[in-house]
């Protein structure tokens, strides 16, 4: 009875996410032997994003793109970046090794402004915690007092800029920063490793209780809704190596553990993806895949998979000039063109983005 009961609940949570209209995305963060730690995620959306890689120096100075009383600072850590519509930062990964990644949350409701408080646009958050701080206890301790009023400007395509954030660093440590119901909720700790889209993270994390009850290797929920891909994500993730796998290092590069913990990683997030052009007609918050990245923590390097585009490539911190004063670069891949292997000798100066602006 006591399992039919917790079945019945969760049934209800599913069926109440299934009305919000989310696209979706999975994160995924990854700790093994020699304290490796990897951050994998999916860009799941209904179109391309126009999207771009970009080096951003520190000493950049910024401000929260939210008119005459915006918050202003001075990037002090440079950062490796994903753009979106070349409207603001959806993915990247700092000097530090602290990755945040954007995803969809529908259910994302943002505080009424407080007077005297500065601005923020919504484009701007992600790069805010990467200029900023090297661990996700610096920017949950930061933000947790919410220091500036976030606005959320319709996205260029016309979507509601409803997001959450997650945040990981070269520890192991993770946060989820969601707005619900006006309030900043933060969920800060190494046990949060997953993140999927819809419903609310608590929602979310009761799901996955239900099916962790569940041997995985049995039965796995398995349509592409955010529910599902989070169970699935929680089993593969715990179930791949986390130490050298002699039934397949020979076929590794160099035979080393990193790489093979990489493709492990890579092929969980894979595992998740939604297959490219999929359409639900009666289902809008189902959306493609259209890259993935997964990031190395320890080794400060950035692996950027497209699923428009047969090849990885990746970008080694340690042959990039972050200091201040060097020039913006970026990687232009909107237009399909085609990299692989290390690319970090084929960006080239650009002037960065302008991030998507709000008006109070």
């Amino acid at each position: 009875m006591k399992r039919l009961l917790s079945g019945i609940s969760v049934l209800a949570v599913a069926a109440a996410s299934l009305a919000a209209p989310a696209y979706a995305c999975t994160r995924a963060l990854y700790v093994g032997d020699g304290n490796l730690v990897l951050t994998g995620r999916n860009m799941d959306w209904k179109e391309d994003m126009s999207s771009n890689l970009w080096v951003l120096p520190a000493g950049m100075k910024r401000n929260g793109a939210a008119g005459a009383q915006s918050a202003e600072w001075t990037s002090k850590y440079g950062s490796v970046v994903v753009s979106g519509y070349e409207a603001g930062s959806t993915d990247g990964m700092n000097e530090k090794g602290l990755v945040a990644n954007l995803l969809y949350l529908a259910e994302s409701q943002y505080p009424k402004p407080v007077q005297g408080k500065p601005y923020i646009s919504l484009s701007t958050w992600l790069q805010y915690a990467l200029d900023n701080f090297a661990t996700v206890g610096e920017v949950v301790e930061a933000l947790r007092g919410e220091p500036f009023n976030v606005l959320a400007p319709a996205l260029p395509n016309g979507a509601p800029s409803t997001l959450h954030l997650s945040l990981s660093d070269a520890s192991g440590d993770s946060a989820i920063l969601e707005y619900v119901n006006g309030k900043l909720v933060i969920h800060h700790g190494k046990q949060y490793v997953v993140l999927t889209n819809s419903p609310i993270y608590s929602e979310q994390l009761a799901l996955n209780t239900y099916w962790e009850s569940i041997d995985g290797l049995t039965f796995l929920p398995g349509t592409n809704r955010a529910a599902d891909r989070f169970a699935r994500a929680s089993f593969l993730l715990g179930a791949i190596p986390r130490a050298k796998d002699p039934n397949y290092i020979k076929g590794v590069p160099a035979q080393s553990f990193t790489f093979q913990a990489v493709a492990s990683v890579m092929s969980v997030m894979r595992a998740v993806s939604v297959p490219l052009g999929i359409t639900t007609p009666d289902q809008p918050n189902i959306s493609s895949t259209i890259w993935r990245t997964v990031s190395d923590q320890k080794n400060l390097v950035y692996y950027f998979d497209s699923a428009t585009r047969p090849n990885t490539f990746w970008v080694s911190f340690e042959r990039l000039d972050f200091k201040p004063g060097a020039p913006v670069k970026k990687l232009t891949i909107q237009n399909g063109e085609v990299f692989s292997g290390e690319v970090t000798g084929d960006f080239k100066p650009a002037e960065p983005f302008k991030f998507l602006p709000a008006t109070p």
